[in-house]
């Protein structure tokens, strides 16, 4: 069962990611990230896994071991 500790609310994983409130919501209605909802107060909650998972793509995107090379101009 999870514990309510793995989840932060979207103000606490925006500031863990790094980004706006509204760009995690955003993400979230595309489907880049999927928010749970707080059973009794019903507010976003998203899984510390998940923002991890993002941050690590982002993260090997943005080495130069995984660019492709650029071709020169002629």
């Amino acid at each position: 069962m999870p514990k309510l500790d793995e989840y932060l609310t979207i103000t606490r994983a925006a500031q863990f990611v790094g980004v706006p409130v509204f760009t995690l919501r955003n993400w979230v209605e595309k489907g880049k990230l999927r928010a749970h909802r707080n059973p009794m107060k019903n507010y976003r909650l998203l899984k510390k896994t998940d923002l991890e998972d993002l941050l690590r793509e982002v993260e090997q995107s943005a080495s130069p071991a995984k660019r492709k090379p650029r071709r020169k101009a002629k």
